[in-house]
């Protein structure tokens, strides 16, 4: 809130200006300016700078509410395929449950990796027998994976996806991550937040 208060007082205003009244670098900034756009509290203009979005006029209880949510007021379910599922059989299963990923796991349904659109086509361009291939050749691999958990503020995984450009993150349980010891118990994107979202408005519009 320091940050709308300064952009209210000084709007436009550019990040850099933003950073030198803070005391801080701009890299610093650039996650939490994200997330303010992605709020609608600021809108960013190029060339221009940062002014007031159009969520910020008396709308301070929309702001307590992203800070009161946890990531399991917003997550979804997974679809879990196992390691061994070859990547044709992975790919009917993302269009078939028109998931943004998959999350996979072991014979003990132990956590072990998340694959995407993007891993699925990378090994299959160019490759005839791409379609027999186990998914675990595709995947991404604990521990590099980055996850949160359901009690975690909503914020912190907001910030965990701008900071690493991902557009969503497994939900998981159990033990420390880079153990194989951890369940995938749900599936958060910016798709089941931008529903959050909006389903927020429409309640602080009927009750406003």
């Amino acid at each position: 809130m320091e940050i709308v208060k300064l952009v209210k007082l000084h709007a436009p205003i550019t990040g850099d200006g933003i950073a030198e009244m803070l005391g801080i670098s701009k890299p610093t900034l650039r996650a939490d300016l994200s997330l303010l756009v992605m709020l609608r509290l600021l809108e960013a203009k190029p060339k221009v700078g940062y002014s007031l979005g159009d969520a910020s006029n008396g709308r301070e209880n929309g702001f307590k509410r992203w800070q009161g949510a946890l990531v399991k007021d917003v997550q979804g379910m997974p679809i879990n395929v196992a390691e061994t599922v070859s990547v044709h059989d992975a790919v009917i299963t993302l269009f078939m449950g028109n998931a943004e990923a998959l999350t996979v796991v072991d014979e003990q349904q132990h956590f072990v990796g998340v694959v995407t659109p993007k891993d699925l086509l990378k090994i299959t361009l160019g490759n005839p027998n791409a379609a027999s291939i186990p998914v675990s050749m595709a995947m991404n691999r604990l521990p590099s994976i980055v996850a949160v958990r359901s009690d975690q503020p909503l914020l912190d995984a907001v910030n965990k996806m701008l900071m690493h450009e991902m557009d969503g993150l497994p939900v998981v349980s159990g033990g420390e991550v880079s153990s194989r010891q951890v369940e995938v118990t749900g599936w958060i994107s910016k798709t089941n937040i931008i529903r959050w979202m909006t389903e927020t408005e429409l309640e602080m519009h009927r009750q406003g």
